[in-house]
């Protein structure tokens, strides 16, 4: 797995780099060799918070956690997605042998009169499943997740309700 540790407010030492890819050994017996693990610590006071994003195959899984030490932040994201991953695993197996989504994300910073806009992302939209959807959304640990229906070809958007549910919007054909 290539990993690619980036650093906000801190200094990373070599100790880390070597830890952290001793850590996520424990994810090579899922993705092997091909992954891209991405950890990027900030420091605010005395915590420490480190994201783990770890791309394999068109599947992302994201981690977040905060904590006074980073190795103790590494150890809790990659537990979270190793979890995220035996939770879903049948649906990530089943994932896994197919590409059918693919993202590029792209940031800006636009301003408008009355609305102030602080982030746009851009994503190349790929043909999926509601369920995959779902895995997807779930996954990136987002409440809501937009792409491409593949058995209409519209643009949708699934979310997670309050109540735990989850509801498709779909554009209304006239």
């Amino acid at each position: 797995m290539k990993v690619n540790i980036t650093a906000k407010k801190m200094q990373v030492n070599g100790d880390f780099q070597e830890y952290a890819e001793k850590k996520l050994k424990k994810l090579d017996r899922f993705f092997g060799e091909e992954a891209n693990a991405k950890i990027t610590l900030s420091a605010i006071r005395d915590t420490i918070t480190l994201e783990l994003t770890v791309k394999h195959d068109n599947l992302i899984f994201r981690s977040e956690q905060s904590a006074v030490e980073k190795n103790e932040a590494l150890d809790s994201c990659v537990d979270r997605i190793i979890r995220q991953i035996r939770k879903n695993k049948t649906k990530i197996e089943k994932r896994l042998h197919s590409s059918a989504f693919s993202e590029e994300f792209h940031d800006e910073v636009e301003e408008q009169p009355d609305f102030k806009v602080i982030k746009h992302k851009e994503f190349i939209l790929r043909p999926m499943s509601v369920d995959e959807a779902i895995l997807q959304m779930n996954m990136l640990g987002h409440r809501f997740f937009m792409f491409k229906n593949g058995d209409s070809g519209d643009t949708n958007v699934v979310y997670r309700r309050d109540d735990g549910h989850y509801s498709v919007l779909q554009p209304r054909k006239d």
